[in-house]
């Protein structure tokens, strides 16, 4: 399963590592050394109807491909927003069959690096691949008719957004667990195991039971979903239709 690694980690395994982070920040802020900049609103579609944001597999073949990525390659992310914005760069190369041990996102972002890291300003030029994955067996994604039985059998759905929109409306059933609550707001990367299974346990959240996750347009989820599977959950659901498809097929809400 994709894992959560430290800046020496990134050091001592020569990943390629893609930052998501918009142009202007890349090049005018410096970046980690050998990153490359993909831009997150390069990777995000809304061409493919409501909920469904992954770009079209052509191009992102493509972009992977400028990217210097081969499927024998680690992968890691960052961002500078505590990697919400990188694990859903990650959970799309999962999605499309890059190997899921071999996607890493970056604990902590572009701030916290810099704290103890040296940042460059120079611009790689990695060399093209031919990089294409097959497509995966299977996947941890959920439609709306899985999603739908999950709240009639009572099965663990989990609301990523903020205390305020899950008030404003939400799955039936659906648990609250805000992203950013398994995020340390001073390390800018995930909280301690110790602290993050306490957070799971006040909100009655099993690792051991099927647990399926949706937020608006499925980045927040992406996070949480990395979250989960460091902690070794056992069976977590995504839905990247999330509470835009919900809602757009008119299906009850509480």
């Amino acid at each position: 399963m994709p894992s959560i690694v430290d800046a020496a980690w990134v050091e001592a395994n020569d990943p390629v590592v893609i930052d998501v982070r918009e142009s202007w920040a890349y090049d005018a802020l410096g970046h980690v050394p050998g990153a490359v900049n993909v831009p997150f609103e390069t990777i995000r579609s809304g061409e493919r109807g409501a909920g469904d944001m992954l770009p079209d597999r052509a191009d992102w073949i493509a972009q992977m491909r400028a990217a210097g990525l081969r499927t024998d390659r680690d992968l890691v992310a960052y961002d500078d927003d505590h990697g919400v914005f990188a694990a859903r760069l990650l959970v799309t190369a999962l999605l499309f069959g890059h190997p899921p041990d071999r996607l890493h996102l970056l604990d902590g972002d572009f701030s916290a690096w810099q704290r103890d890291w040296p940042v460059s300003e120079e611009c790689p030029s990695p060399d093209s691949t031919d990089y294409d994955p097959d497509p995966p067996v299977a996947t941890p994604l959920i439609g709306r008719a899985g999603v739908r039985s999950a709240v009639e059998n009572d099965v663990t759905i989990v609301d990523t957004r903020t205390r305020e929109e899950f008030d404003d409306g939400h799955i039936p059933g659906a648990i609250h667990l805000d992203w950013r609550d398994l995020v340390d707001d001073e390390t800018r990367g995930v909280r301690a195991p110790e602290e993050i299974r306490a957070v799971l346990a006040d909100r009655d959240i099993a690792l051991d039971d099927r647990i399926v996750l949706y937020c608006n347009t499925a980045r927040r989820i992406s996070h949480t979903y990395l979250v989960l599977c460091e902690m070794g959950a056992a069976d977590v659901a995504f839905y990247e239709g999330s509470l835009t498809d919900w809602e757009a097929a008119g299906e009850r809400i509480e």
